[in-house]
């Protein structure tokens, strides 16, 4: 068990997987929660915080605190995806996004789909440096990434757990898929819902899904890249039909994907250095030469340029 979870990976996977977390981390302010900025204008009353705020506990976010929190997570999350400070500039992200989520998440709608993100914002100081592009090994890096898919995966099967549940048999034969679709359905989904039964089948497969999403562990590598493709093909489905992203679980979820080929910057520079200027021409009166070389008739190989005038 041990073994299996401090498997060792490339750094430059622990590199890549970190930058994309933080650079999500900023992203997720100005793009996903900007929304949590406002719970400032409501009353205080309304703030009722998560076990964890009442335990520490934290107090009544006020907008002095809460813009404090934006610009300092804004600006030391940027800072963490160069990879510079891991331990230091990667605790101090992790505990301020908690903080924001608990802001967020204590006005009556806890979100499941950020477990992974948090878990991996808390296992990624641990995996030490890395590099993008290091093919070296290490065991912290790899915990850190086991740790945060056993959290995504957990994140499937536990919401399966709480389905059947709070909503027993009935969430699978009850009009679950129905009601989201009224509320924030597509005309993609629309078009589904027309087909009898299909929404009844749809609810079964989630189910079936989440529950039997431990079962990528025992997969071979190759299979257990497609079930996690299908994973992605899953919440593709979801965002075109009830509009509903799950952004920081797919950001989590890129654990189980090998980030060290992605390569964007290498990339880059290949593509400017293949400039688009013209190669050095040759004279106007002086034919173009052939780079091939050609055979004499003693089988020795004689280049072209240089060679003799002659019969």
């Amino acid at each position: 068990m041990t073994r299996w979870l401090t498997e060792a990976v490339p750094r430059g996977r622990v590199a890549a997987f970190r930058t994309l977390i933080y650079l999500f981390v900023a992203a997720d302010l100005v793009v996903f929660t900007p929304w949590v900025r406002t719970r400032v204008s409501v009353p205080g009353d309304l703030y009722q915080p998560l076990l964890i705020g009442r335990l520490l506990p934290l107090p009544t976010p006020t907008a002095t605190l809460v813009a404090v929190i934006f610009w300092s997570l804004l600006a030391l999350a940027l800072l963490a995806a160069t990879g510079r400070a891991p331990r230091l500039l990667g605790w101090a992200v992790c505990a301020l996004y908690l903080e924001w989520m608990i802001i967020a998440m204590s006005y009556g709608k806890v979100d499941h789909d950020r477990f992974g993100l948090l878990i991996a914002l808390a296992v990624l100081p641990t995996a030490g440096r890395a590099r993008h592009g290091d093919t070296t090994r290490t065991e912290a890096g790899g915990w850190a990434l086991r740790v945060t898919q056993i959290a995504v995966i957990c994140t499937y099967f536990l919401a399966a757990f709480a389905k059947l549940r709070f909503g027993g048999l009935d969430w699978l034969t009850g009009s679950v898929l129905a009601r989201a679709i009224i509320r924030r359905g597509t005309d993609l989904a629309d078009l589904i819902a027309q087909v009898p039964y299909l929404l009844i089948v749809a609810q079964f497969g989630i189910v079936a899904f989440e529950l039997l999403s431990p079962t990528v562990f025992f997969l071979p590598p190759r299979w257990r890249l497609a079930m996690v493709g299908f994973f992605y093909s899953f919440h593709v489905v979801t965002i075109a039909t009830i509009t509903i992203s799950f952004a920081p679980h797919l950001a989590a979820m890129t654990s189980f994907l090998p980030l060290e080929r992605v390569r964007p910057l290498i990339w880059a520079r290949r593509l400017v250095g293949r400039s688009p200027t013209a190669p050095t021409s040759t004279p106007p009166d002086q034919p173009p030469v052939d780079a091939r070389a050609e055979a004499s008739p003693l089988g020795d190989q004689v280049p072209a340029v240089g060679r003799p005038a002659g019969p």
